[in-house]
């Protein structure tokens, strides 16, 4: 078999020779007989990291507002941070069209789940009755789940930061196989490898989660933001954060920068090429 990413499953032209799409049935030939229907093989414009970790009265997520076209860095102004409502927020790693689908279906979800209310309830209870972050992350892991098993994914990868119906921080990911992981601190892309090992220093276990303050978490999301702005190539120094918290709701803000970074420091290094001392 030919395990190239842009054929896999076929078999090998050089062994078996060239496929022969014309023994395909019309039914799956599209426009023309023989040209099957085909899925994307691979996402073009992407997002890279998002990184959350939960405290002791919420959670805290952020992602960089770059969308890179291959290797260009091409659209600055993406924000891949979506509220849902007042107890979840959803960062989005992978493809940015795909993201866009899903927040269409988002917001067609979230116009169902409160097109019934009459306007006129209680704050408190109305805060009841909203979609928890846990029941959002199990409607699209089967969402993931679903479109992976029709050989058609969705090429994101997932985090559900925000309350669950008791107002406890809940923090969990689903990526494009309706794979689901839950910890205290969670990243996607480059940050699982860059940022988790800062973030795990903070918050080792469920129990330092408990212990951490609003302000500790911030710190160690904005320094992890740090770090994959200088280690990761298809990362930028804008960035979004949203604080989900059972006192004062969601509070995101789109366009935070890192405090004085740059790669200003860049033209001092000397020992890399042709330089004058």
């Amino acid at each position: 078999m030919n395990h190239l990413p842009q054929a896999w499953g076929r078999p090998r032209d050089d062994v078996y020779g060239a496929y022969n799409p014309h023994y395909l049935p019309h039914s799956h030939g599209g426009h023309q007989a023989g040209h099957p229907n085909q899925h994307t093989q691979s996402p073009i414009v992407t997002g890279t990291s998002v990184l959350a970790v939960k405290y002791n009265s919420g959670v805290v997520i952020a992602a960089d507002n770059l969308a890179s076209y291959g290797s260009l860095a091409r659209f600055t102004d993406v924000h891949r941070l979506k509220v849902f409502n007042k107890k979840a927020v959803v960062g989005f790693g992978g493809d940015v069209s795909d993201m866009q689908y899903l927040d269409r279906l988002l917001l067609s979800l979230h116009v169902e789940e409160n097109y019934a209310g009459s306007g006129d309830v209680d704050d408190k209870e109305s805060d009841v009755a909203l979609m928890s972050a846990k029941n959002l992350h199990t409607y699209l892991s089967k969402v993931m789940y679903k479109r992976r098993s029709e050989f058609n994914p969705l090429w994101n990868a997932l985090l559900v930061a925000g309350l669950t119906e008791s107002n406890e921080p809940f923090l969990a990911s689903a990526d494009l196989l309706g794979t689901t992981f839950s910890a205290p601190t969670l990243a996607t892309g480059f940050g699982a490898h860059l940022a988790q090992p800062i973030l795990r220093r903070v918050v080792p276990d469920e129990e330092a989660s408990k212990a951490l303050t609003r302000e500790k978490a911030v710190e160690a999301v904005k320094e992890c933001m740090k770090v994959l702005f200088y280690r990761d190539a298809r990362s930028m120094n804008e960035y979004s954060i949203a604080i989900v918290d059972k006192e004062s709701g969601v509070d995101l803000k789109l366009d935070e920068k890192l405090e004085g970074q740059s790669w200003a420091f860049a033209d001092r290094i000397r020992g890399y090429g042709t330089q004058t001392a």
